[in-house]
């Protein structure tokens, strides 16, 4: 057991963090980008070999290990919120659902572009009755032909104001094992966005609109039976957002760190002040704790793939750890950290949002509670009972 860093992985945090200050740095806390993720961002951290980190090099990846991966996006995200979702979108998420469950014609076609930077692809899942409840989608494919009709809408899709791509779930049958996900391309005749919202981070996201679409039916990653072949690969998704989660509370913590040296209050720097120095401990433990539980579920990874109840518990210090040590950072900087313009204020809100995407903070619990007892919990009523 040993828990430092190989030679290896130092090198790569360092390369990464020279690389991330040099092209991202002048830009390093941006408030919303009206124009969405920077394209520019997409190409240069292919063309640097941080795209398809994990992916077999069969593939175009870099048949590199999970570790690998969440160093990176921790390392960039902690520079550069938005280049960190950069890394997200060419290593976690929808472009590993299309990795692992694409046809060879279908990786051939879209995977390959968007390992370059040059497309990026997005995952639609969530609908108004279907969130954490994600079995309960309403949303409809039916195979006519060789073409795949499909009815519904989805809301919250990160990115979709400018995705190329979209992996879209829907049901080809009544029972949620019918559940499967087919790739649908921009522009599909019967596909509209509403990319008009924001989150309270400021990122722009997308309502999705589906009436009679059609696309073809080889665009079919999962027929059936899908969210059970999904959840593992949506455990990577996961420690993607416990990275980001966990970077944006490092970069509010080092800047809160820096102000407590210099502002003086009273005659003397705040940092002398036992009250403000317990916090500063107390932050520090939650950011060491959580990473911690990163990296054993990224290390620990099978074939990849984290197991879910370490995926849980990453997730939830992850978390925790960026929202509470933000929200603190946020209350040393006082009025300057409550300015809308303020960086601590952006990381804040940045952080806020992944206790809720990739899986709320409650549902990582109930994922743990169900490890705890050796059973799953259902949260619906039973059948033929009283609601």
């Amino acid at each position: 057991m040993d828990f430092q860093l190989s030679e290896y992985h130092r090198d790569l945090v360092a390369a990464t963090r020279e690389l991330a200050r040099g092209k991202f740095g002048a830009r390093a806390f941006a408030q919303d980008d009206e124009a969405g993720l920077p394209r520019e961002y997409l190409t240069f951290l292919a063309e640097q070999g941080l795209a398809g980190i994990t992916m077999p090099q069969a593939d175009g990846g870099q048949g590199g290990k999970l570790l690998d991966a969440v160093l990176v996006i921790e390392t960039v995200a902690q520079i550069c919120p938005i280049a960190g979702d950069c890394v997200q979108a060419l290593n976690f998420g929808a472009i590993q659902q299309l990795a692992r469950h694409g046809s060879p014609a279908i990786k051939q076609q879209h995977l390959t572009p968007c390992l370059r930077g040059e497309k990026l692809i997005s995952i639609a899942m969530t609908e108004p009755e279907a969130g954490s409840a994600v079995t309960d989608l309403r949303s409809r494919g039916r195979v006519d032909g060789s073409e795949v009709v499909l009815n519904g809408q989805k809301i919250f899709t990160t990115n979709g104001d400018t995705a190329d791509y979209f992996v879209v779930w829907v049901r080809f049958g009544e029972s949620s094992r019918t559940s499967g996900a087919i790739l649908v391309e921009r522009g599909a005749p019967g596909f509209t966005i509403d990319s008009s919202h924001k989150f309270v981070s400021g990122e722009h996201y997308g309502m999705l609109y589906f009436d009679e679409c059609r696309v073809p039916a080889e665009n079919i990653l999962l027929p059936e039976d899908g969210f059970r072949k999904m959840l593992a690969v949506f455990n990577v998704e996961r420690l993607g957002n416990a990275s980001r989660s966990l970077a944006c509370g490092q970069a509010a913590f080092d800047l809160a760190l820096e102000y407590a040296k210099e502002r003086k209050q009273f005659g003397r720097r705040i940092a002398e002040f036992q009250g403000l120095q317990w916090r500063f401990a107390e932050m520090k433990l939650q950011l060491e704790a959580a990473r911690l539980l990163l990296y054993r579920a990224a290390a620990n990874a099978d074939a990849g793939l984290p197991s879910a109840l370490e995926t849980s518990l990453a997730k939830l210090a992850c978390n925790r750890a960026g929202f509470e040590v933000s929200n603190n950072a946020l209350q040393i900087f006082g009025g300057y950290g409550y300015d809308q313009e303020a960086a601590v204020n952006y990381l804040f809100r940045r952080t806020r949002g992944w206790m809720i995407a990739g899986g709320t903070i409650e549902q990582m619990l109930n994922r743990i509670a169900g490890e705890v007892f050796g059973e799953n919990f259902s949260q619906r009523p039973p059948r033929g009972g009283n609601v």
